[in-house]
This record gives C-alpha cells, structure tokens and sequence, in this order.
C-alpha cells in the first residue's frame, strides 16, 4: 500500500495484497487520514470484480456520511454493477474531479 497526500485528499495506492487486506489495512489506519478526502487507486489490480467493490461498501458509507469523499479509481470494473453508494472513477485525474466538485457542493451546503 502506498499512501501520498495532495492537499486535504489522501491517495492510497494498492498493487500487490488482495483487496479484502487492503480494506483491513485502510481501517486499521483510518484515524491518520479520516479528515481527508480519500482516493483509492486499484487499476494495477488486474482481477477486479463487483465482489471486490462491496468491500469497500461499509468504509465509503461511514466516510461520505462524515463529509469528506470516498473515490475508487479503477477501469478494470463495468461500473453498472457498481453500487450506488460507491464512486468509481476510471482514472486518478477523473478522482481528484469528483473530490474537487464534491468539495464544492459541501462548501455550497449540498
């Protein structure tokens, strides 16, 4: 797992682990960068299923219901399978896009 920061958003990279530890290591640090908006990169991830997705079902709700946004990035999934309480975007440009707007609408009282 790779962690970077760019302003108020945190970008976590994962390449190797399967995504059920990655999920467990973004809780277990989850106080260091709950104040963040969060990006999730998996595109290096090549199997990348709708099961995949719903494990980040809990950790985007409760993050989202806190203000802040909660990004997948990811062109590995068709995203009608994605659920609706989960925003994927297919490229890490297109992430800081949805976090920026989503900022916008917060900062407008949306």
């Amino acid at each position: 797992m790779i962690l970077d920061q760019k302003g108020n958003t945190s970008i976590i990279t994962q390449e190797t682990v399967t995504v059920i530890e990655l999920v467990k290591k973004i809780q277990a640090l989850y106080p260091k960068f709950k104040n963040n908006n969060i990006i999730v990169a998996l595109n290096a991830l090549d199997n990348f299923g709708r099961e995949d997705i719903v494990e980040f079902l809990q950790l985007s709700k409760n993050h989202r219901n806190a203000k802040h946004s909660f990004v997948i990035v990811t062109n590995k999934i068709d995203l009608a399978v994605v659920p609706d309480e989960i925003i994927v975007a297919p490229t890490l440009q297109e992430g800081f896009d949805i976090v920026e707007m989503e900022d916008m609408e917060r900062d407008l009282g949306f």
